[in-house]
């Protein structure tokens, strides 16, 4: 990324989902920060209040008196920030990186006292629905949008979504892909594992979008001879008490041995992809939310397992079907377990998608993709 302009504004980043909290808007947040700091950017970021930090952050952190949720008492206090530091903010560039933040700019974008030398935004998916099906917020978003000097989409999907429903801001769109943690350790290919076992690993929080109940079923859909010895991992935290109690009925009396491994630290994380054999996410859309892109299909890639999932959302985008793993209509069950079928029971297509996926997940950077929303002739274009 080329250095910025001597003398350039700084870079205010607004987020409700930063460190330690988890997840790909999350990581997303924190890794354009990182990115844009170490291109020369002054960077700030305001995220929720937290004592935690990360030593080798090249940014300044502003913690909130936010709890980072989207209800109103967090959108007013954040709105009490921006507000009091407003002659400063009119100085910066104002980058909004998930929905959070937007909403609060929605609603001040009428008082007049918010004017910054440039606003930028990141769209992420689901967002987009949820905006473009609610009549008033369909309205302050296409206003919010008219003023954005870019917006970033991780992928093509989403950018269809904006172009779909905020036709008038298609002309400002760039791609930004998500890409590896910078502190994600990936492990050197090793010989594949011993024993009859097999294991298929699924990360992601217990929701029901994330669809680790379809997952479940399909492997019970398995022939005797695949289930013998089959064990269902599952790692993530329950963010759905009531899908979380079913899963674990489903589990009870599934048949196969199925281990809940709770909240995995992103630390352990490496050697919990090593001991699986494939890695599923099936999400699926559930209401007005989508899998926009999936960073975690990067992370399973990087460690060499073949990818099953559900061709929904920009999952396609993720995961190269037939060639780091393979995908799947949500409306055909049948597939899906057939999809596991084919990988468990054929260890050299296995491993030939694993190594395709290890050169498939290095393909995307953030230097990259900060390039695109901040550089100054702007990023590939969608």
């Amino acid at each position: 990324m080329r250095a910025p302009p001597t003398g350039s504004p700084p870079l205010c980043l607004l987020t409700h989902e930063f460190f330690p909290q988890r997840g790909g808007i999350a990581t997303f947040a924190e890794e354009m920060a990182r990115a844009a700091a170490r291109a020369g950017h002054s960077v700030e970021v305001w995220a929720p209040r937290s004592e935690a930090t990360k030593p080798d952050w090249p940014f300044q952190v502003r913690r909130l008196s936010v709890a980072g949720t989207h209800n109103w008492g967090c959108q007013v206090r954040l709105a009490r920030e921006l507000l009091r530091d407003r002659r400063r903010l009119r100085q910066a560039s104002i980058y909004l990186a998930e929905p959070g933040p937007m909403l609060v700019w929605m609603l001040l974008q009428f008082a007049g006292a918010l004017r910054p030398r440039r606003l930028v935004l990141t769209v992420h998916g689901s967002e987009v629905l949820r905006f473009a099906h609610h009549p008033w917020r369909r309205r302050l978003a296409a206003r919010l949008f008219a003023r954005a000097n870019r917006i970033s989409t991780l992928t093509a999907y989403t950018a269809d979504l904006v172009r779909q429903h905020f036709p008038d801001s298609a002309g400002k769109l760039v791609l930004t892909p998500g890409a590896l943690r910078s502190d994600f350790g990936v492990a050197p290919p090793s010989a594949p594992r011993n024993g009859a076992g097999r294991v298929v690993l699924t990360v992601g929080r217990l929701h029901p979008r994330k669809g680790q109940l379809r997952t479940l079923q399909a492997l019970q859909r398995l022939p005797e001879g695949l289930r013998a010895g089959l064990e269902y991992r599952l790692a993530g935290t329950e963010a759905d008490s009531a899908y979380a109690q079913a899963l674990r009925a489903e589990a009870a009396r599934s048949g196969l041995r199925v281990t809940f491994l709770g909240d995995v630290p992103d630390a352990e994380l490496p050697a919990v992809y090593a001991g699986a054999d494939v890695f599923a996410l099936t999400s699926i859309q559930h209401g007005h939310s989508v899998e926009g892109f999936g960073l975690v299909y990067l992370e399973a890639s990087a460690q060499g397992l073949p990818v099953v999932a559900h061709a929904v959302g920009g999952v396609a985008e993720a995961v190269a079907d037939g060639r780091t793993g393979l995908l799947v209509s949500p409306d055909r069950p049948e597939d899906l377990t057939e999809a596991f079928k084919r990988l468990l029971a054929d260890g050299t297509f296995r491993q030939r998608l694993g190594a395709e996926g290890r050169r498939w997940a290095g393909r995307t950077s953030w230097a990259a993709s900060a390039e695109a929303l901040f550089g100054p002739a702007g990023g590939q274009a969608l």
